[in-house]
Order: structure tokens, then sequence, then C-alpha cells
């Protein structure tokens, strides 16, 4: 492993679910070893908010500006973190261009409506921009339906990648972080638990070739 990875959440609407997969994303990498920082670049501060009521002190979350972004990911490598994963706030494309750039692996959490697809134009572009390596991650998927596999026939048709692991609509993601836990944490063996697992061993595959 090099000194630290960079994984960014990114969404230009609201309501996407970024903070929910950066909570979980950071919690699996913790449980799987890896040092982890949070850095929370929206200013409605939720992964703060989560963090005020865990009582483990990992992963790290810390309130950052968008204009010392730079610097927080510098501290956070200097204190030995093997992974930065960044939770950017909606409608803000400067900021998230900033993150986005800093990112080893993008991540857009993508509820598979029309609202949403609609919306998935703008941050695309500034992945784009960015030139950098992107995914989409469906998230809130309903159990039953074709709206998951219409939405990812739609997201690949604009171009871009679909991770392979799903999230689904599931409770246990509220209940966790009304916690301040994690779903791997709050209920280890549930689905909820299981999907998140298979996501971010997709994602450390992907930040390690």
């Amino acid at each position: 492993m090099r000194d630290m990875y960079t994984i960014t959440l990114i969404a230009q609407k609201g309501g996407t679910g970024k903070t929910t997969l950066a909570i979980n994303l950071s919690v699996a990498a913790e449980l799987a070893g890896w040092r982890t920082a949070i850095l929370d670049l929206d200013p409605q501060a939720s992964a703060t908010g989560w963090s005020d009521h865990r009582e483990p002190d990992h992963p790290a979350v810390a309130a950052v500006p968008a204009a010392r972004l730079g610097d927080a990911l510098e501290a956070a490598c200097s204190h030995g973190a093997d992974l930065a994963v960044i939770d950017t706030a909606p409608h803000s494309q400067a900021s998230a261009l900033a993150a986005v750039r800093a990112a080893d692996l993008a991540l857009v959490p993508l509820r598979p409506g029309v609202l949403d697809l609609r919306a998935l134009g703008t941050t695309a572009d500034i992945c784009a921009l960015a030139k950098a390596r992107t995914a989409v991650a469906l998230n809130a998927t309903p159990a039953r339906g074709p709206l998951a596999d219409q939405a990812a026939e739609a997201i690949e048709e604009a171009g871009l990648a679909v991770a392979p692991c799903r999230i689904g609509a599931r409770v246990a993601f509220q209940h966790s972080i009304t916690r301040g836990l994690g779903v791997l944490e709050h209920e280890p063996d549930g689905k909820a638990a299981a999907e998140v697992r298979a996501l971010w061993g997709w994602a450390r595959a992907r930040l390690e070739s």
C-alpha cells in the first residue's frame, strides 16, 4: 500500500446518500485494518454530527472548509491514515471539482429514479473535467422491480461505469447512523452490511489496481 488513498463521494444533487456511503465505507475500511479519515466538506456537517454520537474515536472525522482540503489531506497522511474519504456538498461545483481532483476514486451515489438520472450530467461533467476514475454506486435500490437495472443501463449508455455492488433501501442504515455506528457494527450479519462489505471490497480492489 502506498502512503494514502482517497475516495471522494460526489453528487451535485442532494439526497443521494453521499454521507451514508462515506460513513459506511470508512467503517468498513477501518474494520479491514485501514486507518481512515473522513473529511466533511458539506456545510451541513452530517458526518461530523454522526461522529459526535460515536464512542470509538475512529474513523477520524473532520469538518473541513473546501479551501483547506489540501492541508487536511496532508494532515491525514502525516498522521498515518491509509485512506481519506471526502464527503462533498451538493450544488457546489468548485469545491466538488477540487475534491474529485484529489481522488483516486470518485464514487457517485445515485438513487434509481428519473430526477437523479437527469441530474447526473453535471456531476459527470465535473468528474470528466477532473479526469478522475469514476463509478456510479446505485444506492437505495428497491428490492423488486426493474428500476435499478434500467438505471444501470441508462448510466452505462451515458458513458459512465457502474459499480457492480448495489446498496438497497434498508432501515439498518438509518438506525446505525442514529447510534453513531456503521451497519457493519450495528448489524454485521445483515443484508445492508453484506452490501457495504461488497462495495468496499470492490472499491479497495480499484484503489490497489
